[in-house]
């Protein structure tokens, strides 16, 4: 019976370990890509869709910064979706120049926020740009999507990089989203699989987006859902790597769990929930499906796989007299593992912020591991995340405002 569950545990862990590593390393090979500058039109007209739910704190920043970006004023508009909003914040937000949607509901998601707002706009959009309320956009960001969009692509999730590296959590939440931008989004389109999308920073054709949002209706991880129905309809989801939207990363440990705590419930919750079609999808040959609906929802999360092969090596390593398998499978599980995890850092990563992220890194895991027994009803409620940075501040990225 031992044995069994060994087989299984090495079975499940080095197919996790193995698909990262694939996409590591296919994501190296391809390099990064760069958007050839567009001289002139045509330029899309864009609604840049921002749902904020009590974000009094960060909001006006944001609709500020919106006003600086190098694209013709006449051809986006900026539309904050206002959930629960201060009176003041209201009226300041009208004098900065955007269109506020004021929206209140018994229990508020970011679909409801969303469809609200194609409920009230009108048909005379190319693209939808939707973003968080702390999300900053680089000044040549729409140019960038705007040069996508004329080549073509309908569906387009743009690099999410820090705002923000002032803690060793921020930095730890940093280094995640690194890596997940390179596995999963570079990665994936270099093996001609759709980028996964984030929730923010993604631009999709204004009909399209539209249209798979009055099929949404989900509290939380409503991006898992939509990146299913893009797929589904016939769009593969491009990764813009070198257009950025500036996100504000978690500073301390009471915001990394209860962020995580939503991210894992809605994994397993939807991982459930599409795990027979997305197998229906695979024999039916749509391999991009099958990879979004089953693939990442059967992953284990990198830093719970850290955490499982790092466990394990040491305790075969001690009582490998006692356990069917060589302990230097697992040793050398361990070594793909971070091989995995490596490849995606930037040099000037390593340099700077590798130390502040390794000591953030035990707590962060207990964290974790705590939360695979607190994620019951999770899915089912809107837990949302305070948003405090008003300025940019990445060294890695040479990028600061005041």
């Amino acid at each position: 019976m031992i044995a069994v569950i060994e087989v299984i545990l090495l079975s499940y862990l080095a197919g996790c370990i193995l698909y990262n590593l694939t996409l590591s390393i296919a994501g190296r090979m391809q390099g990064s890509k760069s958007t050839p500058h567009r001289e002139q039109g045509p330029y899309a007209k864009v609604a840049i869709l921002v749902p904020a739910y009590k974000e009094d704190e960060v909001i006006l920043a944001t609709a500020q910064s919106y006003t600086r970006l190098n694209y013709p004023a006449d051809r986006y508009e900026v539309i904050v979706i206002a959930d629960s909003l201060q009176p003041s914040t209201l009226e300041q937000l009208r004098h900065t120049g955007v269109t506020v949607i004021p929206v209140s509901f018994d229990k508020s998601t970011k679909a409801k926020s969303l469809n609200a707002a194609f409920a009230q706009l009108e048909d005379t959009y190319d693209l939808a740009l939707i973003c968080d309320a702390d999300n900053m956009l680089a000044p040549d960001f729409l140019g960038k999507v705007n040069h996508a969009f004329q080549e073509g692509e309908y569906a387009i999730q743009a690099q999410r990089v820090a705002k923000n590296l002032n803690t060793p959590f921020a930095v730890l939440d940093t280094a995640n989203e690194i890596i997940a931008n390179h596995l999963y989004r570079k990665g994936a389109n270099a093996l001609g699989l759709s980028s996964s999308v984030i929730g923010s920073g993604m631009a999709f054709h204004f009909p399209l987006i539209k249209s798979i949002m009055q099929d949404i209706d989900a509290t939380g991880g409503f991006d898992k859902v939509l990146q299913l129905l893009v797929v589904s309809r016939g769009h593969a989801i491009y990764y813009l790597e070198d257009a950025h939207v500036f996100d504000e990363k978690v500073e301390h440990a009471a915001t990394f769990e209860h962020q995580r705590r939503r991210w894992l419930s809605s994994q397993l919750v939807y991982l459930r929930q599409y795990w027979k079609k997305g197998w229906q999808q695979l024999f039916r040959g749509n391999v991009d499906y099958f990879n979004l609906a089953v693939c990442q929802n059967l992953l284990l999360p990198r830093l719970l796989l850290l955490v499982a092969v790092t466990v394990i090596t040491v305790l075969y390593i001690v009582l490998h007299t006692y356990l069917l398998l060589p302990a230097v499978w697992w040793a050398a599980l361990w070594v793909c593992n971070a091989i995995s995890l490596l490849l995606p850092i930037p040099r000037r990563f390593f340099s700077r912020y590798l130390l502040t992220a390794l000591l953030g890194l035990p707590r962060a895991a207990f964290i974790m591991v705590a939360l695979l027994f607190r994620l019951k009803g999770a899915n089912n409620r809107f837990i949302h995340t305070r948003h405090t940075q008003t300025t940019i501040d990445n060294p890695l990225l040479d990028v600061a405002s005041k």
